[in-house]
Formats: C-alpha cells, sequence, structure tokens
C-alpha cells in the first residue's frame, strides 16, 4: 500500500489483557501490517480491568488520519473508551468510533474493510451489521 494512503486504524479494548492482546494478534495475521492496530486490556495494575489513559495510547499507537475504530468488550470498556475520546480532545476526537459490534468477529471484519481502505463509516457500518 501507498504510503500516502491511510486506513482506518482499529482498536481492541477487553478487560482481559490476554483477550485484547490474543484478539489483535488475530487481526494482524487475517490482514497484514496494512492497518494500524493496536490493543488495550486491563487496569493500571495489570488486573480485569480498563483504564481511560491506557485506551487512550492504544488510539494513538493506531492513529490514522483515515480515523479509528474502537471495539469493546463490556460496558466499562465501552465507558472508558467514551473518556479516551473525550481525552484525546478535538480535531482528532471526532474521527474516532466506538463500534457496537461482537469483539472478535467485529474487529476482524473491520480490520478488512480497513485493509481495502473504506472510511470509518463504511468500517464501522460493515462491523455492526454483525450485531443481532
Amino acid at each position: 500500500m501507498s504510503g500516502n494512503i491511510a486506513n482506518v486504524g482499529i482498536v481492541v479494548v477487553s478487560h482481559s489483557p490476554l483477550v485484547a492482546r490474543g484478539i489483535a494478534d488475530m487481526v494482524r495475521q487475517m490482514v497484514g501490517d496494512c492497518v494500524p492496530l493496536a490493543w488495550s486490556g486491563g487496569n493500571i495494575h495489570g488486573e480485569l480491568g480498563t483504564d481511560a489513559g491506557r485506551i487512550l495510547r492504544a488510539i494513538e499507537a493506531a492513529w490514522s488520519d483515515a480515523g479509528v475504530a474502537v471495539f469493546v468488550d463490556l460496558g466499562g470498556a465501552e465507558t472508558n473508551s467514551e473518556m479516551a475520546i473525550e481525552m484525546l480532545g478535538p480535531p482528532r476526537s471526532a474521527l474516532v468510533s466506538i463500534c457496537n459490534a461482537p469483539l472478535v468477529e467485529g474487529a476482524i471484519i473491520a480490520a478488512a474493510e480497513a485493509s481495502g481502505g473504506a472510511p470509518l463509516a463504511k468500517v464501522v457500518a460493515t462491523a455492526e451489521e454483525l450485531s443481532p
């Protein structure tokens, strides 16, 4: 992929570091390095939970001018992801979307869409089609 074409980034957020890293590994194996990808799992003590600061760092690590799609496992992950997006601040916060999609399948299908150069709205919509 050309260096001037930015693909949407993907962030996986789970209460479990092992789950977050495992899903990110699956995504990477499926789409390779053409999609910016990061994960955040666990709280600041390495226990089950999430942390807005860690999620913010993951969003920054997966940053793309095309936007970033965030996938979360439970309500607390969504709340902390919303806080991280607020911490990012405008104008970049407008380019980050939390996807209402199954964590594993959503992240994989979104990354596949992103790898083809789809815009953020299409990446999110495709992943959210998987929701019941």
